[in-house]
């Protein structure tokens, strides 16, 4: 094989990544689908409600997106088990995540709950955004179990390369999603809180059915339904590093959170509409991720090295490809997107400019969302959990710096979104571009 691949190689590689990659899509936008839905009709109560909305769902996103390494972890486990040709083995490692993820969600709901109170308040936030926070945040952390049990289920088919049955799940789930909503916050009248029952009970919905898909599979696999010891230990070691990774992650993200909230109500709720729609893109560019994740793992777990370096150039360039596309349309969507979300004339005239900037990013960001998806099917966490505190440690000064010299309103707004989505994540493709450059995350076998 040459360096590139033959073109039927490539052909053959982007075949697998396009089967993989588009039914992962639709079920990866499903989860900022639900956040669109919330912040959509709870925008409609006022600016008051939107904004909190944003507080609450930092606060909620960066608890359950650090658990995010039960479905980074899962996948690439199952990947190299299944492409070592255990298929039993592959689907006893998904079942003891499942196992792992619901007694890490029923902890994790009660520490928030708890906790909601101090959370929010840290924040700063006006009464009026604070008291809705909360209103959202107490009903919102019986969901929690429900989201990490899903995470988990959906690493597990996504490493037996079955991503239509997480496309299936997610597309029912948002349907529910939105008309549980509607019906909560306009027909009962319940306001913001209306909007965090709907969500709860559309993500336990889904918990079902993914139950009954993952019995089936054990079954025909001959795996055992309950969790062995040393599966959840394995699975805990490999997803630690992934924890420390999102840490850094989520601590920039609720760090431009904190720097939104010194600007006022306005640039809050217009950092949450920016912040929604960035996550849609992401999720949505992270559909190539997954399938890098799924097909690295084989490739390595087969032992074969030619394949791994022809995945990571077909997914690289797939990434920019899709990156330019999404970014396009979102720039020429720029000046009108914002009406979506809120009605509010202060938050309206400040959106375009910082949407039309996150459009100009997106080629960037499907760089980086490529790279990560590939290193972590590699099974390489402890490299991206380091480089994830030192890209932390780049961006907060920069952050301190366009908080304190940009004023409020929409030059405040631009620097923001520039800060995060440029300055934040040219520093992450950086250190991910010179770790996919050589070859110590290539290793072969189990």
């Amino acid at each position: 094989m040459t360096s590139g691949g033959t073109r039927a190689d490539r052909r053959s590689i982007d075949r697998s990544i396009a089967r993989l990659a588009i039914p992962a899509l639709g079920a990866l936008i499903a989860e900022p689908l639900f956040l669109i839905v919330d912040s959509a009709m709870v925008g409609h109560l006022g600016a008051g409600p939107l904004a909190g909305l944003a507080v609450a769902s930092a606060v909620l996103q960066t608890a359950v997106g650090l658990m995010i390494f039960l479905a980074y972890a899962t996948t690439p486990l199952v990947a190299r088990t299944r492409g070592a040709g255990d298929v039993r083995g592959a689907v006893q490692v998904g079942v003891d995540g499942l196992w792992l993820a619901c007694g890490i969600g029923v902890a994790v709901g009660a520490a928030l709950w708890l906790a909601s109170g101090p959370l929010v308040a840290a924040f700063g936030a006006s009464e009026e955004t604070t008291r809705h926070a909360l209103a959202y945040l107490a009903v919102s952390c019986l969901g929690i179990p429900a989201m990490l049990v899903v995470f988990a289920a959906s690493g597990l088919l996504r490493g037996l390369q079955d991503t239509r049955t997480p496309l299936a799940v997610a597309t029912v789930g948002f349907a529910m999603n939105a008309l549980l909503n509607w019906w909560f916050i306009y027909g009962l009248n319940l306001g913001i809180a209306g909007s965090a029952w709907g969500t709860v009970a559309a993500q336990w919905g889904m918990v079902a059915v993914y139950l009954i898909v993952v019995v089936r599979h054990a079954r025909r696999a001959g795996a055992r339904l309950l969790p062995r010891r040393e599966g959840m230990r394995r699975a805990g070691q490999s997803g630690g590093w992934l924890f420390v990774r999102t840490v850094g992650l989520r601590a920039a993200l609720l760090a431009t959170v904190f720097a939104a909230t010194s600007h006022g109500t306005a640039a809050t709720a217009g950092y949450q509409v920016v912040f929604t729609i960035f996550t849609t893109a992401a999720f949505a560019l992270d559909a190539l991720a997954i399938a890098a994740q799924a097909l690295v793992g084989d490739a390595l777990g087969s032992g074969d090295a030619a394949r791994v370096r022809l995945i990571l150039r077909r997914s690289i360039f797939w990434g920019i490809g899709c990156g330019v596309v999404f970014g396009g349309a979102l720039a020429l969507a720029s000046p009108g997107v914002g009406r979506v979300f809120t009605d509010d004339a202060a938050v309206l005239s400040i959106l375009p400019a910082a949407i039309l900037v996150l459009g100009i990013s997106l080629p960037l960001a499907g760089f980086v969302f490529v790279l990560d998806g590939v290193l972590m099917g590699a099974g390489d966490a402890r490299y991206l959990a380091w480089t994830s505190l030192v890209n932390l440690a780049a961006y907060v000064p920069v952050l301190w710096a366009l908080t304190v010299l940009v004023p409020a309103g929409t030059s405040g707004l631009i620097a923001l979104t520039a800060g995060f989505t440029v300055v934040f994540m040219a520093a992450r493709a950086m250190t991910l571009g010179i770790r996919a450059r050589g070859d110590r995350w290539v290793r072969l076998g189990m």
